[in-house]
Parts: C-alpha cells; sequence; structure tokens
C-alpha cells in the first residue's frame, strides 16, 4: 500500500501481496544490478519470494487497532 493510513469497517478484509518491486507504481525490478531503462527482457530474472508460517522464523503482518 503506497500509504500508511487507511481504514478498514468491522467485516472487511484484506489480501497481502508479497512482491519484490513496486511495479507498476515505480519501475521493473530485473533482481539484479543494471541500468533499468535500457535492460533488454533477457536481462530480467525470474523472483522467488517466500512466507515462512510459524515459528520464530515466520513471517507477520501486524495490524494496530486504532480508536
Amino acid at each position: 500500500m503506497p500509504d500508511v493510513l487507511h481504514t478498514f469497517r468491522t467485516g472487511h478484509r484484506i489480501m497481502v501481496q508479497v512482491q519484490s518491486s513496486w511495479f507498476p507504481l515505480v519501475d521493473r525490478n530485473p533482481q539484479q544490478f543494471l541500468d533499468i531503462p535500457n535492460a533488454k527482457p533477457s536481462d530480467f530474472k525470474k523472483a522467488m519470494e517466500s512466507v515462512f508460517r510459524g515459528g520464530p522464523d515466520g513471517s507477520r503482518l501486524n495490524v494496530l487497532m486504532m480508536e
């Protein structure tokens, strides 16, 4: 989410997407350090994102309740 002040009403649900770039908000991410505006299609590599469940290494999303 580009900003941080969202209000979710009771009963609403949210969906979390995990990604390694802000495309289309900013630019595509080739997953390597290079000159992005001059990158060729073959320069872009597939990324692998992981979400870990449970335990001390589990991924987390903290949602604060404001009143």
